[in-house]
């Protein structure tokens, strides 16, 4: 009898999950960076985020599985749309920007699709070894911070001033902006929590203003508010010349109300450091990573992204079929929207 019940016992520990010390040995850092790897696979949402994100997006496992099916349902009907990622992560993203208004992400998802098409030189090949991208890169013009705010919101840092306005021109710039975008969008806790934005402007120059036409600004910023599925939490700039004020006011004039009651302006690095924990930030403001390394890190993760942002290029939609189509309320007005901004 002794005898069985040691098998017995035996039998037990055999099928029991095996403790992985591997990840006893990590720190908090890497331990929440598995994670995170782990959630942009699947879209799914860590535990202690799925209340939230049931109160703020009414997002709840039918729900969600519901609105899948139909914006796959939505995708495949859709006489202008030739191809179109339909994963769970990608989708997600309209989901959970537009609160699970199925009509409204669908129609998101369809100037997403039509501004990549229309301006290709700002939304497509995104390759993190194009040359200038990569001196772009290199130079720590844009950088995602590897810690999150306090909010729990990923932080994006630009510093205009190591951007080289006599070398590279502003579709360079905005496809930089386009594949760092492009990297974190499939972020769930981002796709929740938001975005907060970090711009220094200093060493900003006047050719660094007359890289963008106003019509180009103009553009591009209802392309960032209507067609690109990110919540913007919140927008710092600071260290602004005088000479590049108006050119800000001008930008901020074209938000909508709500998206300019999320701007910020400071006058020094203390101030923002009063809304911004520095410690969050590259050693070179106030916290305790170089700006180098996290460069690297960013190279590190666009490298092994390079495929999916290439791939992004597959998608497809037809123009002219899209200014024809009338599945859904004011949706065959998409790419006209743009075209007449480009005449105005």
């Amino acid at each position: 009898m002794a005898t069985s019940v040691l098998q017995r016992e035996e039998c037990r520990r055999e099928h029991e999950p095996k403790l992985d010390l591997s990840e006893l040995r990590l720190s908090d850092e890497d331990r929440i960076q598995r994670q995170e790897i782990k959630e942009r696979e699947t879209g799914e949402l860590p535990p202690e985020l799925r209340e939230r994100a049931r109160v703020e997006l009414r997002e709840e496992p039918a729900l969600r599985e519901q609105a899948l099916s139909q914006m796959r349902h939505f995708i495949e009907k859709h006489p202008a749309i030739k191809k179109c990622r339909t994963d769970a992560p990608f989708l997600l993203r309209f989901l959970r920007t537009k609160k699970y208004s199925i009509p409204q992400a669908c129609s998101m998802l369809e100037r997403y699709l039509t501004i990549r098409q229309m301006y290709p030189h700002w939304f497509q090949k995104l390759d993190p070894l194009d040359p200038k991208i990569a001196a772009v890169i290199d130079a720590g013009y844009l950088v995602p911070l590897p810690k999150r705010d306090s909010e729990g919101r990923r932080v994006v840092l630009s510093c205009m001033g190591r951007f080289d306005p006599h070398i590279f021109d502003s579709c360079v710039m905005a496809r930089v902006h386009s594949m760092i975008v492009e990297l974190l969008l499939d972020e769930p806790r981002s796709q929740l929590l938001g975005y907060t934005h970090v711009n220094d402007e200093a060493g900003m120059q006047m050719p660094h203003v007359s890289l963008w036409s106003l019509t180009d600004v103009r553009i591009m910023l209802n392309c960032i508010q209507n067609s690109t599925p990110m919540r913007h939490k919140r927008t710092h700039f600071v260290n602004i010349p005088q000479y590049g004020v108006r050119f800000f006011e001008f930008a901020v004039s074209l938000l909508s109300d709500k998206l300019k009651d999320r701007v910020m302006f400071h006058r020094t690095s203390e101030e923002l450091n009063k809304h911004v924990d520095p410690s969050i930030l590259p050693k070179e403001y106030g916290g305790t990573v170089p700006l180098k390394d996290m460069i690297e890190e960013l190279k590190r993760n666009l490298l092994k992204r390079r495929e999916e942002l290439l791939a992004l290029d597959d998608m497809c939609v037809d123009l002219y079929a899209l200014e024809k189509n009338d599945i859904t309320q004011n949706i065959h007005s998409t790419a006209g929207s743009f075209r007449k901004l480009e005449l105005d």
